[in-house]
């Protein structure tokens, strides 16, 4: 029999910074049978992400944004034998996360952190790849935020956004080298560059590298925000055009692709997830009142 789809998606919970309320749910790609995989998530559940090959959920939580007390934690795809593996301490306000299959590196962004950063699976050997502040006065400063994130292992490189103010129009996204520049450090590499500028607030990526496309979610206000969006950003590309692809999400942050089937799932803060063609035609709606949704990510179960 062949293996099934199914997203899993995470509810913030009441969101409260103590608050552990938060859960992984899951349900068909039609958005039948929905079910809690996992609940009395950490505060603030954001970013998640599945390793098929050792069938593990990973997800981030970012805890209150200012106390350095974020967190990301892994667990079977049955919601089982839930660990921390990125202690406290070690990265401040994690979100989207990302597993690079051919490294076996997970990588994710830090808002309040103002980084990128990468560790093992077992949360060993944490590195900063790139900083975009270092004080405290920096982490006031939202366009120095990092949200986002995507891995083109292939080419070698990492792509990120900075949402910018809520609805400020001062969100962009950037690219840069997986591996650091012989003699640089996080905070001054040279590599850093800037695709996308004054976008209304871009949150999650995620990239077709066949077709080396990128996809953001954007949580700004209309026309362009409150979209998805995409660039090509192939090699030999000068100029970044983005096309907007889905309208009319309500808070849109969670973003995941099918590939295989072409296909594209959508999820917002007002309890919603979408799925939609590649190119943006016939969105459907799977669930509703689904809770304050954040990351979400694709599975298959055999």
């Amino acid at each position: 029999m062949a293996p099934s789809q199914r997203l899993l998606f995470l509810d913030m919970g009441r969101g409260g910074t103590q608050d552990k309320t938060g859960r992984i749910s899951s349900c068909n790609i039609d958005g039948s049978d929905q079910r809690t995989i996992l609940d009395g998530l950490g505060p603030g559940p954001d970013g998640i992400a599945v390793d098929p090959e050792q069938k593990h959920i990973y997800w981030t939580n970012m805890s209150h944004p200012l106390d350095n007390t974020g967190s990301i934690c892994r667990c079977n795809i049955d919601g089982s034998n839930p660990v921390t593996i990125i202690p406290q301490g070690k990265t401040f306000t994690p979100k989207q996360c990302i597993i690079s299959p051919g490294s076996r590196k997970l990588y994710w962004c830090d808002r309040e952190g103002m980084c990128v950063m990468r560790a093992n699976l077992d949360g060993l050997d944490v590195e900063t790849l790139v900083l975009r502040g270092e004080e405290e006065e920096d982490r006031k400063d939202h366009r120095r935020h990092c949200v986002g994130i995507a891995v083109d292992e292939g080419r070698g490189l990492v792509y990120w956004t900075q949402k910018g103010k809520s609805k400020g129009d001062e969100g962009r996204i950037f690219r840069v080298g997986l591996e650091m520049p012989k003699g640089e450090t996080p905070a001054g590499r040279s590599d850093v560059e800037c695709l996308l500028e004054r976008l209304p607030e871009p949150i999650d990526l995620d990239l077709d590298v066949n077709e080396q496309t990128l996809y953001c979610t954007d949580r700004g206000d209309p026309p362009t925000g409150n979209t998805v969006y995409r660039v090509n950003v192939g090699e030999g590309i000068s100029t970044f055009k983005k096309e907007v692809l889905v309208k009319k999400l309500h808070e849109g942050i969670g973003l995941t692709l099918d590939l295989k089937n072409r296909k594209m799932y959508i999820g917002d803060l007002a309890g919603s997830v979408y799925s939609a063609n590649l190119d943006g035609s016939d969105k459907k709606l799977l669930v509703s009142h689904g809770g304050h949704l954040t990351g979400l990510a694709l599975v298959e179960i055999d």
